[in-house]
């Protein structure tokens, strides 16, 4: 399932989940061989293959504590969203990061007006999302007019405002836009 797509939060925890299983399973197999190894030497190799073996599994187990405390996208919501797909770019469930910042994203339009992302976690700093947001789009030398909403009704409703862009309208920079929110969400 690729990012930006609805209900991609729950295929990819599932994902991240089944790696770590089968991390912990190395180790523990790694811990009982070492069990039934008699030379020391060999002990030592094993016991250190297990504890190095931790070290991937911590990089892959860390992003999947952040993301089972957020919730995925409610389908009602999504089911609002649907309809305005056909005028514009829309990705869904987003965990957007930077090094101070952890934002779920629910939906994120990109339209030539602005990037308008609707982030339903109310303790969510917005100036400080925006300013992130805004900062990256010109570092992609885009137009830096990123909009973070926290209320529902009032995202849904700047959808409804937002016109089908017409080939005049689109400047080209949609694609640029989505891969850049993209490479931000983990």
């Amino acid at each position: 399932m690729e990012k930006g797509t609805y209900r991609y939060r729950t295929a990819h925890k599932k994902r991240q989940l089944f790696f770590v299983v089968l991390f912990i399973l190395a180790i523990i197999a790694q811990l009982i061989l070492r069990n039934f190894i008699t030379a020391q030497i060999y002990k030592n190799l094993v016991t250190i293959s297990a504890i190095l073996t931790v070290l991937p599994m911590a990089n892959l187990a860390s992003p999947l504590v952040v993301a089972a405390r957020i919730p995925e996208v409610p389908e009602k919501f999504h089911d609002a969203c649907v309809p305005y797909e056909e005028k514009f770019p829309i990705l869904y469930d987003l965990i957007i990061t930077s090094n101070d910042l952890i934002m779920p994203v629910d939906a994120a339009v990109v339209h030539p007006t602005g990037v308008y992302l609707y982030c339903p976690n109310k303790n969510v700093d917005r100036r400080k999302a925006e300013k992130f947001l805004n900062e990256m789009l010109v570092g992609w030398k885009l137009d830096g007019n990123a909009k973070v909403m926290n209320e529902e009704k009032k995202f849904l409703r700047r959808l409804s405002e937002l016109k089908t862009v017409t080939e005049e309208e689109d400047d080209g920079s949609a694609p640029h836009v989505l891969k850049l929110l993209k490479s931000l969400s983990m």
